[in-house]
């Protein structure tokens, strides 16, 4: 329950985000479409500083070693600033030239440039938010995420009407206000992921301490599960950046009712995320356990895997039931400009029929993510953009389907993805005991 809020956090603010500024019309919305699609690889793109972070820190956890799981944390710290600096700098240099292509050029390009000019300062801050995410669940605790998570964004989503919009007579900075409050939350929440390890750090037993400097054994070990998860996120990416830049083919209508709905389907995968996310913390610890406990280890983490299919299906049928009774006025929360709410229904009833799909989907890839099996899902996910989600979106682009085309490409890519991991999860080869995975 407490993964549930950190989760749920982001996506929330982004949709309070999408709200703020949707009122200042369809041209800025369309705008923080194409920006907040390109940032959004800064953190999905380097998943594995917190779902590998957790996969590795879960398994020394089990075998009683928690000093050891807490410094998968600092090097995954060290790592995070040093990739997030990088990412200022290439994101500075390449911010223009990407947005033109992504949304064709023209005034939607030119504001996604401005807001991603600053919020892209925020890069170190979320890559470090990611890698105390994953330690802190590798060792069993959601709380103390959940309140340094949900302050930063809190903060945030209270100043963002103000910086929009302006207060009394100044007129607030537009667009752009959004991008400094996202970094200020950033800034917040890293802050205290920092403070965690310090207070780690003396708390450990002289016998057994954190290791603070960078340890170059345990970065190449955490590169080399991290590159499997960020070619299987390049495959995501590639798909969702792809979906936008036809999506702004068709008008900034199309693109921001894409946004919309993009961004309540990021929502409800990160809120079914957080059973996903217990799952990876049992599961590694089960496996790391093994070693000792011999066959009742995995045996533990076959049963997480079961009862996770099983909630993910349930929580995925309770957002279907409860997306399509909002449907009448849900939509108008976010935009109040006639051709977006008209062009909506187009990928609102494809988002409101995967969610049971999805449900299993990200359980599913929880127990995966947990078990360090990153190779599978690798192969998994690209044989099922390749085959499903990229060439219906394309296709949807030469024959003008618009954002019905695009929703059928996802729904292709959820069911492909159904079928690989449910196999993979059936056949028990993911359940590998021991300290670390072989």
């Amino acid at each position: 329950m407490p993964a549930l809020p950190v989760l749920a956090a982001e996506p929330l603010y982004l949709l309070v985000d999408t709200a703020v500024v949707g009122r200042l019309g369809a041209l800025p919305l369309a705008s923080l479409a194409v920006a907040a699609v390109l940032f959004a690889q800064v953190t999905t793109q380097l998943t594995f500083l917190s779902y590998g972070t957790t996969a590795r820190a879960s398994r020394f956890y089990g075998a009683g070693r928690r000093s050891a799981a807490v410094t998968e944390g600092v090097q995954a710290t060290w790592l995070a600033v040093a990739v997030g600096l990088l990412v200022i700098g290439l994101g500075q240099l390449f911010a223009a030239p990407v947005a033109g292509v992504l949304a064709g050029g023209g005034a939607i390009a030119d504001g996604a440039v401005s807001w991603l000019r600053i919020a892209l300062l925020g890069a170190p801050m979320v890559l470090v938010t990611l890698a105390g995410n994953g330690w802190m669940r590798g060792v069993q605790d959601t709380k103390r995420p959940m309140y340094y998570v949900l302050a930063g964004n809190g903060l945030s989503a209270l100043m963002c009407p103000f910086l929009v919009h302006g207060v009394g007579d100044w007129d607030g900075w537009g667009l752009e206000g959004s991008a400094v409050a996202n970094v200020v939350a950033q800034t917040v929440s890293a802050a205290l992921f920092l403070r965690a390890l310090a207070v780690e750090r003396r708390r450990a037993p002289a016998s057994d301490p954190v290791r603070l400097r960078p340890d170059a054994t345990v970065l190449r070990a955490q590169v080399t599960m991290g590159r499997d998860l960020v070619i299987r996120s390049l495959g995501f990416q590639a798909c969702f950046l792809s979906a936008t830049a036809v999506a702004s083919r068709f008008g900034a209508e199309s693109v921001a009712a894409h946004q919309i709905v993009l961004q309540l389907w990021v929502f409800q995968s990160l809120v079914l995320d957080a059973v996903a996310i217990a799952a990876q913390a049992l599961v590694g610890s089960a496996l790391g356990a093994a070693a000792s406990a011999g066959s009742q280890g995995t045996a533990h983490a076959r049963a997480v895997a079961a009862r996770v299919t099983w909630y993910g299906l349930v929580l995925g049928c309770v957002f279907a039931v409860v997306f399509a009774a909002l449907y009448p006025v849900l939509p108008g929360v976010f935009t109040a400009d006639a051709g977006v709410l008209a062009t909506i229904p187009a990928a609102w009833w494809f988002f409101t029929a995967l969610q049971p799909i999805a449900g299993v989907v990200f359980a599913l890839d929880g127990v995966l993510l947990g078990a360090g099996d990153a190779a599978f899902l690798r192969t998994a996910t690209l044989l099922a953009a390749l085959g499903g989600f990229l060439p219906l979106i394309w296709l949807s682009l030469v024959f003008g389907w618009g954002l019905a085309g695009i929703w059928t490409g996802l729904t292709a890519f959820m069911v492909l993805r159904l079928a690989g991991v449910g196999w993979r999860t059936y056949s028990g080869r993911w359940a590998v005991p021991g300290e670390v995975r072989s």
